[in-house]
């Protein structure tokens, strides 16, 4: 009768802990719309480059570029969780207007700039799949991010940006079983840093995109729409214990989607000595290398990229938006839809005066180069405040670490505008 009592016990119990493991899954999918945003097309164009022009040594930018993301998205989440308020509005709410309104204002530019960035992927995806015009392309794309948007919920955008996600990994491991990798040297190249000559420039590209002005906001406004914020503090570390694991799946997930990107342009166009320096080559020279099926899924995947980041970046303009009046995202509500229409309406506009949409990419990126640090080094100044975080302010050492990430981050983003205007 014992060991009876204590089989049903330890049944329980192991019951309860596979619960426990089923609950992380509950919250799983703040971090994952983040991701969109770290393998939007602007990633693929850098990690293509770094590829084909230096193999697997590059991979280590890569592992660093998400080490920094982790923790700044980690932070910007903890913002959103302790206060109930997205970076946008505990800007409005606890610094002075000259200070919030023009930062908030030129974000909501960058991510206009974004949204451009992404319309012209998921154009040229088009254009790779069906020979779509780039205009019209761009037509397409823009139209049916807004339906998702003003005619779908939250979870089923969510849901929409998870399935994704998964298409662009699944695609990029069909990629992979198709070409013949160097582990051991790819090993190496994740955690060796090395700068081989006339690699700065890739190496900046990288690292700059990673980080984007939109992704803050976004991540500290979808935790609001899981309804994250709690009142007592036990509530409260369990969220942000369970966001902890979040992040680091979502952004795990997007270190091997970048780094599948690298691999495979290492293994295929470095292999043969053909550097890519636009996305339409990347496919055309894949074709004879892998077999049309695999430039085929190439272009799939970078449309699934292109719309799903598109979204992300229109949520973030809402977000953005409505925090300067106080409000949090929601579709249905007036400034959340006009930051929405200004961030893709204006994007496509711009499209049209476009004539090189590789340049274009290049211009969008130099946008977010500028406007990074204003928002990054907000985001650390209102974390670090008591009066804004309480005793979940961010400590000394974790403060140190942050500006320090923040410094990096605006000074690789500054030395990479230059360095493009320089080149161009």
């Amino acid at each position: 009768m014992l060991m009876i009592n204590f089989l049903k016990d330890l049944k329980r119990k192991d019951h309860k802990r596979y619960l426990g493991g089923l609950d992380i899954l509950k919250y799983i999918g703040p971090g994952l719309l983040v991701t969109v945003g770290f393998i939007d097309p602007g990633n693929w164009a850098s990690n293509f480059a770094a590829g084909s022009g230096f193999g697997y040594s590059l991979l280590w930018v890569v592992t660093l570029s998400t080490i920094m993301l982790i923790v700044l998205q980690h932070n910007v989440a903890h913002l959103g969780i302790v206060t109930g308020l997205c970076l946008s509005e505990a800007a409005t709410q606890y610094t002075p207007k000259w200070i919030s309104r023009p930062i908030l204002g030129t974000a909501v530019m960058a991510s206009v700039s974004t949204s451009l960035a992404e319309i012209l992927g998921g154009a040229i995806a088009l254009q790779m799949l069906l020979d779509v015009p780039i205009i019209w392309g761009s037509i397409l794309v823009t139209a049916f991010v807004f339906i998702m948007l003003l005619t779908n919920s939250y979870k089923k955008i969510e849901r929409s940006i998870i399935a994704f996600v998964s298409v662009i990994g699944l695609s990029f491991i069909y990629e992979l079983l198709l070409v013949e990798i160097d582990w051991p040297t790819a090993a190496k190249g994740w955690v060796v840093p090395s700068f081989p000559q006339g690699s700065v420039l890739i190496v900046m590209s990288v690292l700059g995109a990673v980080v984007m002005p939109h992704n803050l906001y976004l991540h500290s406004e979808v935790i609001q729409s899981h309804e994250y914020n709690k009142q007592d503090d036990a509530s409260i570390r369990k969220v942000l214990k369970y966001e902890l694991y979040d992040t680091l799946f979502s952004m795990i997930a997007g270190w091997a989607i970048n780094s599948a990107m690298i691999l495979l342009a290492a293994a295929t166009f470095f292999k043969t000595k053909t550097e890519v320096t636009e996305l339409q080559q990347a496919k055309s020279l894949l074709e004879p290398l892998l077999g049309s099926n695999a430039a085929i899924i190439f272009a799939l995947a970078l449309l699934m990229a292109g719309v799903s980041s598109t979204i992300t970046s229109g949520m973030a303009a809402g977000s953005i938006f409505a925090g300067i009046f106080g409000e949090s995202y929601h579709i249905k509500d007036s400034h959340s839809r006009l930051g929405v229409i200004i961030s893709l309406g204006v994007a496509f506009l711009l499209i049209c005066f476009i004539s090189n949409p590789f340049k274009g990419l290049i211009i969008s990126q130099m946008v977010l180069s500028l406007q990074l640090p204003f928002t990054v080094f907000l985001q650390v100044s209102l974390t670090s405040s008591k009066k804004v975080m309480g005793k979940y302010a961010n400590g000394r050492w974790n403060t140190f670490v942050l500006y320090f990430i923040a410094a990096t981050v605006s000074a690789l983003n500054v030395w990479l505008l230059i360095s493009t205007i320089i080149g161009y």
